[in-house]
């Protein structure tokens, strides 16, 4: 049994689910009456589901970091950066790069090629 969706709490729906439309492969399914946007992923990945957050919500707690797998992370942040969206320095580790930045919330997101590591 794999995690099927992570839902993240946000100030603006639309502008959260057009941020990881745009640099993420996500497609958005808006049904009437829903007041959560559902990001169906396109990689067969776990869904996003983005729900309004309560006033007493605090935007950006480093509790949960979404992690997208992507093979070539340099590249990915270079396409990133011309639509508009700048990761922070690249790392190395172990074998992998990885690098991270923040959705219009806070929310900590980072792009690693771990997975792509053979161990």
């Amino acid at each position: 049994m794999g995690i099927g969706a992570v839902t993240l709490y946000v100030r603006d729906v639309e502008r959260t689910a057009a941020f990881y439309e745009t640099y993420f492969p996500f497609r958005a399914l808006r049904l009437e009456g829903d007041r959560i946007v559902e990001l169906i992923a396109q990689d067969g990945g776990a869904n996003l589901l983005i729900h309004a957050a309560g006033k007493a919500q605090k935007m950006g707690q480093v509790l949960v970091k979404l992690v997208f797998d992507v093979e070539d992370v340099e590249g990915f942040c270079r396409d990133c950066a011309a639509k508009g969206l700048v990761f922070g320095p690249l790392h190395r580790a172990d074998g992998y790069v990885f690098a991270n930045a923040k959705d219009p919330d806070g929310n900590p997101i980072v792009v690693s090629g771990r997975v792509f590591v053979r161990r």
